[in-house]
């Protein structure tokens, strides 16, 4: 077979982790092209998962803003409010199609050459799209995830009555009754866009409460504001089967005791997890095992078993995020131009654009007292803050950890209304080996929501100002 084409570095998958590997490769001087299987680039975070949600989550957000007489408070009358779901729908395809192609600007802007069709590794150095033969020194797979199944409820997107994680953001209508199986950042974030629309929401969750595995200040606040909102959560509560049919389903649940019981929606919207998208790659050829999860074991470069290959983002084990993958993509292309290319894999921040939007970095008290770390927490409430209280906007808290000899920072968790934005600042932070001292003592302006940080750290001393 005729090689096409011969490259310094040839990326399998076009999400946050392949384009921001190609791009920085290419700008490092390499010679790099990227092939996608999907006719846009930006992989599942752009096209099915965080921008079209996102733009949901925003708009539907000002709705309740207009609608629950949040606006009103503030002498703004609007009168009746109402949703064009056909519009709402065009304004998030118009958002993908305008970032995906910049991202195919970028592209050109960077001397990438893309590449279109489904790749298969054909064996160390080589890349097989189509039937179409391509060479490289150094091959990196980054082909992402894809939502996991649940056993006895089969998704048909098509349909639209079972549908995953991309069937929910492109619902036709507004269902009365939405099911939704998994109480995680997926499921909680669409659950919270169709609850604003007028869908009457049920969240199943088989672990004891949502969220399983952040802090339990977190999780337990944000049961309350969840159920304050409207949206019924069923904890440990399993799903065994499903009746579906043409204008619904029928859940079949089993809780922790035994208890058996059922529950009727139009949707029911899959969001138990996502799994490595490592089937159908060729990795055999080349080498490679996958472990028992399914993910391509790499080393702290990226690298796996097999010379020139790495892999990066979700076919990897680690939280699957996209910044997450953004990062390794770029450490890796600067490796491979021989730079260091460090990623710390500690500090990965983590984000629930509900409202209020929650947010997490390093470790929880849980994991600390797992591990026998002494450690002191320091808790500030929004509630004090001036610009939340001035914004109308007071639920939740900062809480930060710290190393009880050294002050060193070992994790925040936060809930409020721009908490993901104010996470940036402690994981900053916690990159440099910041104490709880470093953070006290610099000026934060006023009035902003960033402040409750500050006085948290503020808090370890007893020297908070508002509390």
């Amino acid at each position: 077979m005729n090689v096409s084409g011969d490259y310094d570095v040839l990326m399998i998958g076009g999400g946050p982790g392949g384009y921001a590997c190609a791009i920085r490769a290419a700008q490092l001087g390499l010679k790099t092209a990227c092939v996608e299987a999907r006719p846009t680039l930006g992989g599942t975070c752009l096209n099915v998962g965080c921008i079209p949600s996102k733009t949901l989550l925003h708009a539907t957000h000002l709705l309740e803003l207009a609608r629950d007489g949040h606006m009103a408070g503030f002498g703004i009358d609007t009168g009746p409010v109402s949703i064009d779901l056909a519009r709402l729908m065009a304004r998030k395809e118009a958002t993908v199609a305008s970032l995906a192609g910049g991202i195919d600007f970028l592209f050109r802007k960077n001397g990438v050459a893309r590449l279109s069709g489904r790749a298969r590794l054909a064996g160390p150095g080589r890349v097989d799209i189509g039937g179409r033969m391509f060479a490289a020194k150094s091959i990196v797979v980054a082909t992402g995830s894809l939502p996991a199944a649940l056993a006895g409820v089969p998704v048909d997107n098509d349909a639209g009555v079972v549908v995953d994680s991309s069937g929910a953001l492109s619902l036709p209508r507004i269902p009365e009754r939405l099911a939704v199986i998994g109480g995680g950042v997926i499921g909680l974030e669409l659950g919270s866009v169709w609850r604003r629309l007028g869908a009457q929401v049920t969240v199943v969750e088989v672990a004891d409460g949502i969220l399983p595995g952040m802090d339990a200040d977190i999780r337990a606040t944000m049961t309350q504001l969840l159920a304050r909102q409207g949206m019924t959560i069923l904890a440990s509560t399993a799903v065994t089967s499903a009746d579906i049919r043409e204008d619904g389903a029928t859940l079949r649940l089993k809780g922790a005791d035994g208890t058996a019981s059922e529950l009727a929606a139009d949707v029911v919207l899959v969001a138990t997890g996502r799994r490595p998208n490592t089937g159908d790659l060729g990795l055999e050829t080349a080498g490679i095992t996958l472990d028992a999860g399914g993910f391509i074991p790499v080393d702290a470069q990226g690298r796996t078993e097999t010379d020139g290959i790495h892999a990066i983002g979700d076919v990897t084990r680690g939280p699957m995020l996209a910044h997450r993958a953004e990062d390794e993509g770029i450490a890796v292309a600067e490796r491979l131009a021989g730079r260091p290319g460090m990623v710390n894999p500690a500090i990965v921040p983590v984000v629930v654009y509900t409202d209020p939007e929650v947010a997490s970095v390093g470790r929880t008290e849980q994991m600390l007292t797992a591990e026998g770390i002494a450690y002191r927490a320091s808790t500030f409430p929004m509630s004090a803050n001036s610009r939340a209280k001035a914004n109308g906007g007071t639920e939740g808290f900062v809480k930060l950890l710290a190393e009880e000899a050294s002050g060193v920072v070992l994790g925040a968790h936060m809930v409020g209304t721009v908490a993901g934005t104010m996470i940036a600042e402690v994981a900053q932070a916690m990159e440099f080996g910041a104490t709880a001292e470093d953070i006290a003592y610099t000026c934060h302006a006023h009035p902003t929501h960033s402040e409750a940080v500050k006085e948290a750290a503020l808090g370890f001393f007893g020297a908070a100002i508002h509390r």
